[in-house]
């Protein structure tokens, strides 16, 4: 595909790592699924749509931002040092 190496270069950086745009992207489709599921949660629990969209918009941009924080934190805590070794022992 034409597309794919540049793309690639969007998600990836230069060290092989998830880059801080795919961090990005993964944070705001994974809250569009859990705003999804906390705004049907609510409905079934209060029986009322406007209480449920108030509930779920209110929670999406706390968690895009909780989610993306939780991210960063996972990607340096896995990163390789510098004077570590790469190859894998049996």
């Amino acid at each position: 595909m034409i597309l794919d190496q540049p793309i690639k270069r969007w998600f990836i950086n230069k060290k092989g790592q998830d880059s801080n745009f795919k961090s990005f992207l993964k944070s705001i489709s994974w809250r569009i699924v859990g705003t999804l599921d906390t705004m049907v949660i609510s409905y079934f629990v209060t029986g009322e749509l406007m209480m449920a969209i108030s509930i779920g918009s209110i929670e999406v941009i706390t968690k895009i931002a909780l989610y993306y924080l939780h991210e960063r934190a996972w990607e340096a805590a896995t990163k390789l040092e510098k004077d570590e070794p790469t190859e894998k022992f049996a």
